[in-house]
């Protein structure tokens, strides 16, 4: 476990880390091909095989597979946002959320380092957006993934060291290996315990609060404990 002592600021991914991924899997798959197969004038599954090769062929390295914009123009599809409002009664957070935002929130700046472009982040951060000081979208903001310089320019723009972050994420690279390159404390949320024995790695939102306070309590961080 890396020293926790400097830390103060807490960073959220937010799909997969605060909300499920119920919100986004029903636009890119169902809502999306819904639109295109009425487009097109095609089968709802001839749709969705198609709709889905195009995301295969650009794949979740490039910028363009989490910008809906992209997309609705790539399939000739109108109203991005009318769809992802019809799609907003599926956002769910996980249970843990409010009471560990706010519990972090009393003690650290807590901040948002996403994937998401922001048209996603209006409705994903909709009722907890006031726990957070700064929200960065990698794609809207930087045009580019999560990758280290995503994360430098982070600490750039708040005027901190990598060592005085902590983030937490759902994506092995980019949410625990990518921040961790550039010396942030990065903790994976792996909430299937499908990657034990890495002291890096947690389960629920809980447990990294724990590893946050206790690490930090423990070093005699003044106004942590």
């Amino acid at each position: 476990m890396r020293e926790l002592g400097g830390v103060r600021i807490i960073s959220f991914d937010v799909e997969g880390t605060l909300v499920t991924p119920a919100f986004s899997k029903v636009v890119w798959h169902e809502e999306i091909p819904r639109l295109y197969a009425r487009r097109w004038n095609l089968p709802f599954e001839r749709a969705k095989e198609e709709v889905e090769r195009a995301y295969d062929e650009i794949g979740d390295k490039r910028m363009e597979w989490y910008d809906i914009k992209y997309w609705f123009r790539r399939f000739d599809l109108s109203d991005y946002r009318e769809a992802l409002r019809r799609c907003a009664h599926k956002i769910e957070r996980y249970p843990e959320v409010e009471e560990v935002l706010s519990s972090l929130g009393r003690k650290f700046t807590l901040i948002i380092s996403s994937g998401s472009a922001r048209e996603f982040l209006e409705f994903l951060l909709q009722g907890i957006e006031g726990h957070f000081a700064a929200v960065f979208s990698s794609v809207s903001d930087f045009k580019e993934i999560k990758n280290p310089g995503f994360y430098l320019k982070i600490c750039r723009i708040l005027g901190v060291e990598p060592g005085e972050i902590a983030h937490v994420g759902d994506s092995f690279d980019f949410d625990y290996l990518a921040p961790r390159s550039v010396g942030i404390k990065a903790f994976h949320l792996d909430r299937e315990d499908a990657r034990g024995g890495n002291p890096e790695t947690v389960r629920d939102l809980w447990e990294f609060a724990s590893l946050i306070l206790r690490g930090c309590c423990q070093e005699g961080e003044k106004g942590i404990c």
